[in-house]
């Protein structure tokens, strides 16, 4: 009676074990179906990330002033007129709102930035900082004999100010390597308008790349560069100084962009505010090429801007031109 029952109880037990492990089966296949049948959550955008859009638009960056060197803001497109290759082109895309912008600062820190240079720069770039938009994207690089990303696309501009507190001028100047890396580093920025500060006495002796091929490179991008050249009585009447100045005066004006050179305390801070405001008093425009072929070559572009009834002839600074490649802008 004995083994009877413990065979009973076998039997019993295996045919429960049997059930739960088919229930267990049906339970991880169905656990298994409702995960893959869920929708998956979406991605997060990070608005950080700069979105590619393949396009043929051109796009420039304007400074109209007057015959005092003031701003005119308030202009409407049918006031622009754009050539390209000496013909006109319609205005598809047009915007003077003060819009944040992408901008590389680029510090010399270099032996020749030594004394009170480096100090003076320093506080007019605060005041450059303070009056700037609240949203600008600054991309930081301090340079001598190698050119160095401090901040990597940052909004806090203190935390620029902070960065440069800890520099001490020293060794050699690579003002080309700085401005190749400045390019290079603004254009992944996310802001549409993008722009470089160069804060140098303009000389080179320790760079990779050469003057051509910095240059190639700023005709290439939509950069707009402004250079302050921090100088002193020697640099002004040597060679290398003059030719520092030459420097930084083309660069800056194949960009649309202006170089200064103050002579005192005031006319420096003064420079930097003033380099702030017009960043916020520029206009945007937009055209598609007429029969544009991505050939490569290079399109000379020329803009011009006619005056309200009752104002005096306008000035207009942009970029000269642009090579006929598929641009990939960032919107």
């Amino acid at each position: 009676m004995a083994v009877k029952n413990f065979r009973y109880v076998s039997r019993f037990c295996n045919v429960h074990r049997w059930n739960f492990l088919i229930l267990a089966l049906l339970l991880s296949t169905f656990t298994s179906f409702a995960q893959e049948t869920q929708p998956t959550p979406p991605l997060q955008e990070d608005d950080t990330s700069p979105i590619k859009i393949k396009t043929d638009l051109v796009t420039l960056t304007l400074t109209v002033t007057d015959i005092y060197g003031r701003y005119v803001s308030g202009l409407k497109k049918d006031a622009f007129k754009v050539f390209d290759n000496n013909e006109e082109q319609e205005i598809t895309y047009f915007s003077d709102t003060d819009a944040p912008i992408s901008i590389g600062i680029l510090f010399d820190v270099s032996d020749s930035m030594s004394g009170d240079k480096i100090g003076k720069a320093r506080k007019a770039l605060e005041r450059f900082i303070n009056t700037s938009h609240p949203s600008d994207e600054y991309f930081l690089i301090a340079f001598n004999s190698r050119a160095q990303l401090l901040l990597d696309r940052t909004r806090d501009g203190e935390a620029v100010l902070r960065k440069l507190t800890l520099v001490q001028p020293k060794n050699n100047t690579a003002l080309y390597d700085a401005t190749y890396l400045g390019v290079e580093r603004v254009t992944s920025g996310t802001r549409q308008k993008k722009a470089m500060l160069i804060i140098s006495d303009g000389q080179d002796n320790a760079s990779r790349y050469n003057f051509g091929e910095v240059r190639r490179l700023l005709k290439e991008s939509d950069v707009v560069v402004y250079a302050v050249g921090i100088l002193d009585g020697s640099d002004s009447s040597s060679m290398t100084g003059m030719q520092g100045q030459a420097f930084l005066d083309e660069l800056t004006s194949v960009t649309g962009g202006k170089s200064f050179y103050p002579q005192t305390n005031v006319e420096l801070d003064e420079i930097f505010e003033r380099i702030a405001l017009e960043l916020r008093h520029q206009y945007s425009i937009g055209y598609t090429p007429k029969g544009f072929e991505p050939d490569g070559k290079w399109h000379k572009v020329k803009t011009k801007v006619k005056p309200p009834r009752g104002l005096p002839r306008l000035t207009i600074r942009s970029r000269e031109g642009y090579y006929a490649t598929p641009n990939t802008n960032y919107r």
